[in-house]
């Protein structure tokens, strides 16, 4: 049995981070991530994939040279969870023991939760930002388009990112708008899941108003069902409050579905899921709530936040702090706010920098109104973000929520 002394399960934006961050604080530190996949993408830029701004390359590196300096990596993925025995179990057969661990596998994805779905996406004008795999497709699909109706749909929170599913719709808008012929003959539908466009009452205004100038149909409380290739329909559940459930089918020539996600099984199915499936830890402290060495950060976590790559850069320094003083028998200080940031991209060159809290209040990082769409964010979105990210954040660089030195 290998055992180390933390033991980060997942390769990803919080995994490195955490890493990197518990490295430099603590070098002599023995530390062991276990993650499968030999490449890193930065998801974060899919969104810019699908629009035609970046390519799917740009947003690749090799995992081996985000791996920490000191950092054992094991070239597998979890097959199960024993925290009553301070152990977890590989798809290669080992069984590695730890004295904290943290568990940092992401989530999920269920394309197969709607039916029609796996067969149609990648061809016949069917695509997804949310895969790697289809994200260029979902540019080409942009290009080709002559018009009928151009529909995206937002899946049931929670999910990664949730602002990207009304993004590319935006983007989506302004490109088939560049042809006025194309324009006149075509609709934007964007169907979603949620009673509103956006969770946060204060960024949901300035949306509505995008959404309203863009002449954008926008349709609430639409759960995505079935997709039918053949006759190019999408089927929607439609669950109003105060209404009978009905079905609802929209004719479409582009179709970008946003699927259904959770918790991985092998979470869900572990004695460290809460009922949601995800891991269940103290929403400030990142500590499990029955289990106290053990961790949760980033999109796994059952804490009640946005899942943003934003998140992790807060959460992280408060993970770390907290698993330090676990390690040597205290009990850490750090707390979490449940910060989030959401660049919400409302066309080329515009972008709404949503940053929140728990509270579901505004937590800008600059002396400017935060609800307006500026050019100065589309530039932190497209240019500045990814920097900190592969240049900060993954090299363990302090969490700095300000770009700007001196503002409060």
């Amino acid at each position: 049995m290998g055992h180390h002394q933390v033991l980060i399960v997942g390769g990803g934006a919080a995994g490195i981070t955490v890493a990197a961050r518990l490295k430099k604080a603590r070098p002599a530190l023995d530390i062991a991530i276990l993650e499968p996949s030999s490449d890193h993408y930065y998801q974060p830029g899919w969104t810019l994939v699908g629009g035609g701004v970046f390519s799917l390359e740009q947003t690749r590196r090799n995992e081996a040279s985000l791996i920490p300096a000191g950092v054992s990596w094991i070239r597998e993925s979890v097959a199960g969870f024993a925290p009553e025995s301070n152990s977890v179990s590989t798809s290669g057969g080992q069984t590695i023991s730890y004295d904290a661990l943290v568990v940092a596998t992401g989530m999920k994805l269920n394309w197969d939760a709607i039916k029609g779905l796996p067969d149609a996406l990648g061809k016949g004008g069917v695509c997804s930002n949310y895969s790697k795999d289809f994200a260029a497709y979902t540019w080409e699909c942009i290009q080709n388009f002559k018009g009928g109706n151009a529909v995206f749909t937002c899946a049931p929170m929670p999910i990664k990112c949730p602002g990207a599913p009304q993004k590319i719709a935006y983007l989506a808008d302004d490109a088939i708008k560049r042809d006025p012929a194309i324009a006149a003959k075509s609709k934007v539908i964007y169907a979603t899941a949620t009673p509103g466009i956006f969770g946060v009452p204060t960024y949901a205004a300035p949306l509505r108003e995008v959404v309203a100038r863009k002449g954008i149909d926008a349709r609430y409380s639409h759960t995505l069902i079935e997709v039918r290739p053949a006759s190019k329909e999408a089927v929607f559940k439609v669950s109003k409050e105060g209404e009978e459930p009905r079905e609802e089918v929209i004719n479409y020539e582009l179709l970008h579905v946003t699927p259904p996600m959770a918790a991985p099984d092998v979470v869900a199915q572990s004695s460290l899921a809460a009922a949601s499936g995800f891991v269940e830890v103290g929403k400030h402290n990142l500590q499990h709530v029955r289990f106290p060495n053990v961790f949760a950060i980033g999109d796994v976590s059952g804490m009640p936040n946005s899942k943003t790559a934003a998140a992790v850069r807060g959460q992280a320094p408060v993970l770390v702090t907290n698993l330090l003083a676990q390690l040597e028998g205290g009990q850490g200080q750090g707390s979490y706010d449940g910060y989030s940031c959401c660049p919400l991209i409302t066309g080329y060159g515009k972008t709404i920098m949503a940053e929140f809290n728990y509270e579901q209040q505004p937590v800008p990082s600059f002396p400017l109104d935060p609800t307006k769409e500026r050019w100065s964010m589309w530039v932190m979105k497209t240019a500045v973000l990814p920097w900190v990210y592969w240049n900060r954040m993954l090299k363990g660089g302090d969490h700095e929520r300000r770009f700007i030195p001196g503002v409060k």
